[in-house]
């Protein structure tokens, strides 16, 4: 039996984005928008809206900044109920370059921290409800947060936050189903007023297990990627998610076709998915950043040298 109330949001461009520097052309993104409007997705997150000030348009392509006009060349013409999605992060956006939501192509604006930055998050998220947008924060790396720290950041999203969301996010594909479970219902036990979403990665092909165990603990805005792309390990795959919920709304044709026409060949330019070096930097919940430059390097199959370096110990385990 489906749930009505699940959402889905697909961040195959944002969080594909973080291997190519957010340099997909206008025609494999206009085609991937078109896709998720014919499968009927709720949300695609195009990028992040970052300041120009801090990063160089030569280094980045357009989906690091997501211009609205940028924007509205992708979506022109295509009929579709699918909402637009941006993503910033604290410390990282000119909030005076956002436009009230009425002027803009853009329906929601995420905020991404880590538990120790929630003040910040919670300032920057009241400022874009205010401009009239559809807001979250999303908690980064909370597999490394305390306790302590997790129970106060609640507290002071319920009681200080305009979001309308608050995502758990699996930053290091390191969190199993038991850690999954817990923490859905800890946020649930504290956020009243909000729904709660996770955001997984797929380090130890855990994903789309997590996922569902979220769910089934009443999360609701879900996130996934077409075929998995995302940053290392990638994220819990759009297909799959689809494939799970059985709402007859969504329609899991379109998503194969973009699949089969442009993600095959993608494959051939890009790398994403479980390797092993990203399933090493799961286990030991690590950032996956070391695993992605041992694959720009010489020894990128080295895969014990590259887990005694992390453990910081030459002897046999």
């Amino acid at each position: 039996m489906f749930r009505e109330k699940i959402k889905v949001l697909d961040c195959t461009i944002r969080d594909g984005g973080l291997i190519n520097k957010h340099d997909f052309d206008f025609k494999f993104v206009r085609a991937v928008y078109k896709a998720l409007s014919e499968a009927r997705i709720d949300y695609m997150e195009i990028g992040y809206k970052n300041s120009k000030k801090l990063f160089s348009e030569k280094e980045y392509g357009q989906w690091k900044f997501c211009d609205d006009e940028h924007i509205k060349k992708v979506i022109d013409g295509i009929e579709s109920q699918t909402k637009i999605s941006v993503m910033v992060d604290v410390d990282r956006v000119d909030v005076e370059d956002v436009k009230p939501r009425k002027e803009s192509p853009v329906s929601m604006i995420r905020v991404a921290c880590y538990v120790k930055d929630i003040d910040k998050a919670i300032f920057l998220v009241n400022q874009f409800a205010d401009k009239g947008y559809e807001t979250t924060v999303n908690i980064m790396a909370i597999s490394k947060a305390m306790d302590t720290e997790l129970t106060e950041a609640f507290h002071q999203l319920e009681e200080e936050c305009k979001a309308g969301v608050i995502y758990l996010v699996d930053s290091y594909g390191s969190l199993y189903q038991e850690s999954t479970e817990y923490l859905v219902k800890k946020a649930k036990s504290i956020i009243k007023s909000k729904e709660i979403g996770i955001h997984a990665h797929n380090n130890q092909q855990l994903a789309f297990g997590n996922t569902i165990e979220a769910i089934i603990h009443n999360a609701n805005y879900v996130d996934g990627t077409v075929y998995g792309l995302g940053r290392a390990a990638g994220n819990c795959p759009l297909e799959l998610i689809l494939g799970f919920l059985k709402n007859p709304k969504f329609d899991i044709r379109p998503v194969l076709d973009l699949i089969s026409k442009e993600f095959i060949p993608l494959r051939e330019k890009m790398e994403w998915g479980y390797i092993i070096p990203y399933a090493i930097t799961g286990i030991l919940d690590e950032h996956p950043r070391a695993a992605m430059a041992l694959r720009d390097s010489d020894k990128k199959e080295n895969y014990r040298e590259f887990y005694e370096s992390l453990i910081g110990s030459g002897e046999t385990q």
